[in-house]
């Protein structure tokens, strides 16, 4: 009953909401820039629309890994919280169809969150080194005319460089995901797993505890369920809502990932915490805040609008 609701759900919410997510995720691990217009222009500027054109399947910035592994993280997702809330709908109330309080919709949902972590590391590993080799690789090109050194006659012309850039160190997610493992072991693909564990897990008993109020608040007078416009607006504002929560634990979750690329900075989470709060101020747990709200409301509409209508379709057709 989950698994075609959670593929479903899983590849909209990829399409609508990844070119948004490059923009989030390098705002958040360069602090070189200013804002998110700073990004798209800084990205626009040095790789064209390949860069963060909506819709574009491009390995390269790692599109391909969450469109091929969505089906099962969005199936598990969905599935565990709906698991989960029917067996304490069981035990407490003797029914799996009983009215769940918000205690129970709150704790299926933290499952949900928590049991994410173990599928979606390894892809989240992969996505952000693939989103951010291209500062890596620009920071780590040395200038084409050399160290610069003082001189009271300006060159007639600029020294050509020394042999072509080297391309990008990754050549997709599975050339990603092979050379980290091959590096870093296991540990490596598990990167960032703490962050991602208090991450998930407020925010998916946060999204579902929400989404569900709203929809009795938005359900019309002697009807069971919202109808479309009240799914569209609980499922926006329940992933908003989501987001603002995640948001600092995502920050470091994204610079603990791509610490991997050259030398280490952080040694855990704590540290990452400490370090990125001493160096930036209290801020900059806030990066990409207001981009993660604006793309979790036309994300999540179409998510929680697919998921039910799904629902219902196969509600129908065991029937």
């Amino acid at each position: 009953l989950t698994g075609p609701p959670g593929f479903l759900t899983g590849v909209c919410g990829v399409a609508v909401g990844y070119p948004l997510d490059t923009v989030k995720v390098r705002i958040q691990t360069e602090a070189k820039y200013t804002g998110i217009w700073d990004c798209v222009r800084d990205t626009y500027h040095r790789e064209r629309v390949g860069g963060w054109t909506p819709g574009l399947p491009l390995p390269s910035q790692g599109l391909s890994l969450p469109m091929c592994t969505v089906s099962l993280v969005s199936s598990v997702s969905f599935g565990t919280y709906r698991h989960c809330l029917a067996h304490i709908c069981r035990v407490r109330y003797g029914s799996a169809g009983a009215k769940p309080a918000k205690t129970d919709i709150t704790l299926s949902g933290f499952a949900s969150g928590l049991v994410r972590v173990f599928l979606t590391s390894p892809t989240e590993v992969a996505k952000v080194r693939l989103q951010t080799q291209t500062q890596v690789q620009q920071r780590r090109q040395p200038s084409a005319s050399g160290p610069s050194v003082p001189s009271a006659v300006p060159p007639t012309c600029p020294v050509p460089p020394a042999g072509p850039l080297p391309g990008p160190r990754f050549h997709g997610p599975l050339h990603c995901l092979a050379t980290v493992a091959r590096e870093e072991g296991l540990r490596g693909l598990y990167k960032g797993s703490s962050a991602l564990l208090f991450r998930d897990g407020h925010s998916f008993a946060t999204y579902f505890l929400s989404y569900a109020i709203l929809c009795e608040w938005l359900t019309p007078a002697g009807q069971s369920r919202p109808d479309v416009s009240g799914v569209l607006v609980a499922g926006g504002c329940a992933g908003t809502l989501a987001w603002a929560v995640a948001t600092p634990m995502d920050v470091i979750k994204a610079r603990l990932q791509a610490d991997g690329q050259g030398r280490q900075r952080y040694h855990g989470l704590l540290h990452c915490v400490l370090t990125s709060v001493r160096e930036e101020g209290p801020r900059v747990l806030f990066k990409g805040l207001l981009l993660n709200c604006c793309r979790a409301f036309p994300v999540n509409m179409v998510v929680f609008v697919a998921y039910e209508a799904v629902l219902r379709l196969t509600r129908g057709l065991l029937t």
